[in-house]
């Protein structure tokens, strides 16, 4: 199969802690945290959106791949927060990068899972022969209700990676992929409405894991493989607990999970998640080395990859700054500093 040949990652450097948002509300800091799993959230700028953030993501990721922006052949970009309903995210950011007009391209959404539905899409393309290279960028500055509980997670990131479909040049193969889908409505947004409702504790068990588990199970048993085959694992991160469930109930070990875990740091920036998390694990990976991959979307769905190393990731590896060297570059923001942030004051 086809597979990546190169990724970049953008986090805005505004930061507000989970203690400054629990307090404002007279909630027991510790409480939440300890509830959630997560100590601080990343913050957008107020100039910055989906459209920026993965303009400076898709950058770094055209840098790492070394392929011109004229060859990229689809762009696609998965967010919930596309600062247009009627004008698309995709082509604004392929028109910034230069790549020109031939290409395929669209605004995908599917909740949290939408940038993998678009590595899914830019796969069928490169294993047809349509396109030889394709841009997926999954970017979010995801909102929350002052005082609902998604304010102590929703965040803002983008991740971009560039598929190709050239051997000499993959750095990461896809060696299979598949899906699990239903209509399982634990988190929408109804048109004109600005911040998005959600069923509560109904996300986790008839959504987040019957459907992250559903799809994990299958996967291993499509390849034939085993937890112990693989050198980590990675999942969407609602929140610190979650995944660490999903992968204690499908047979990983908390060393295979942990070096994806990006959600204590930086929140659930959505679209960004999961692939945020894979990027992390991509930093740090040898050659030769598998990866499970399970991406969650409200809705509801999830995209699974078994993902394989190759010998030139190393030397990409070098090409870009690691995103735990981005996001040890913050400012806080108090409270009210938030909410001009966000727009919503």
């Amino acid at each position: 199969m086809s597979g990546i040949i190169g990724y970049g990652v953008y986090t805005p450097i505004y930061r507000i802690k989970i203690s400054e948002i629990a307090s404002v509300w007279k909630k027991e800091p510790a409480e939440i945290i300890a509830g959630l799993q997560v100590t601080e959230k990343a913050v957008p700028g107020f100039d910055e959106d989906a459209i920026t953030m993965g303009i400076e993501a898709g950058k770094t990721a055209l840098s790492m791949a070394g392929v011109s922006e004229k060859e990229i052949g689809a762009v696609y970009v998965g967010s919930e927060s596309h600062p247009y309903a009627v004008n698309p995210t995709s082509t604004s950011v392929a028109e910034y990068l230069g790549i020109g007009n031939d290409y395929f391209s669209a605004d995908l959404e599917f909740a949290c899972k939408a940038a993998t539905a678009g590595l899914q899409i830019t796969l069928g393309l490169l294993d047809s022969n349509k396109i030889h290279y394709g841009l997926v960028i999954g970017s979010d500055t995801a909102q929350g209700k002052p005082h609902d509980v998604l304010e102590y997670t929703a965040s803002s990131s983008a991740c971009a990676y560039i598929l190709g479909n050239k051997k000499n040049e993959i750095i990461v193969e896809v060696l299979d992929t598949s899906s699990f889908s239903s209509d399982t409505p634990d988190f929408w947004r109804r048109d004109g409405e600005r911040y998005p409702s959600h069923f509560g504790r109904f996300t986790g068990e008839p959504a987040y894991f019957n459907h992250v588990l559903s799809e994990g199970k299958k996967l291993l048993e499509k390849s034939g493989l085993l937890p112990t085959d693989f050198a980590y694992c990675v999942f969407h991160m609602p929140n610190g607990k979650f995944p660490r469930i999903a992968a204690k109930k499908l047979g990983f070990t908390s060393g295979q999970l942990a070096p994806s875990l990006i959600v204590n740091t930086i929140g659930n920036p959505y679209s960004a998640s999961s692939l945020l998390g894979l990027s992390a694990v991509l930093d740090i990976a040898k050659p030769e080395e598998k990866i499970f991959f399970v991406s969650y979307g409200s809705g509801a769905g999830s995209d699974g990859f078994i993902f394989k190393t190759t010998n030139r990731l190393k030397e990409k590896q070098k090409l870009s700054a690691s995103l735990k060297g981005q996001t040890k570059k913050k400012i806080y923001l108090s409270y009210p500093e938030y909410l001009k942030h966000m727009h919503i004051i």
